[in-house]
């Protein structure tokens, strides 16, 4: 997956872009860590309940001149993509997604592309 202007998560209908106003310092204060290549990385959880055994993370990467970005939700060890937007079935993980994101959006992290 490479670094695009705008981004979403396989399955999901909304696309997200960084706000203008992003800067380092904003990077750093919401969680994300310096990379080995200089990129901006955050990983979250996105179990339904503390006690779920599913594992699935959200990994948000932007690059280091804080223009594109990228991210995806994968299984617990991060080596595959998963659609948790095709059913039901993660309900209550899409609105944890989509609570996140509603986070990021307030701090001035990212917006939400129309």
């Amino acid at each position: 997956m490479s670094f695009q202007k705008s981004a979403t998560v396989l399955g999901c209908p909304k696309m997200y872009r960084l706000n203008p106003s992003a800067k380092r310092y904003t990077l750093r204060d919401n969680g994300f860590t310096v990379t080995n290549g200089g990129n901006f990385q955050l990983i979250l959880p996105l179990q339904a309940t503390p006690q779920s055994r599913e594992g699935f993370k959200l990994k948000i990467t932007v690059d280091e001149a804080i223009q594109t970005l990228k991210m995806s939700i994968t299984t617990a060890n991060g080596l595959k993509a998963v659609n948790l937007f095709k059913d039901d079935q993660h309900k209550m993980l899409q609105d944890k997604f989509y609570f996140l994101l509603a986070g990021m959006i307030d701090r001035g992290l990212f917006e939400e592309v129309a």
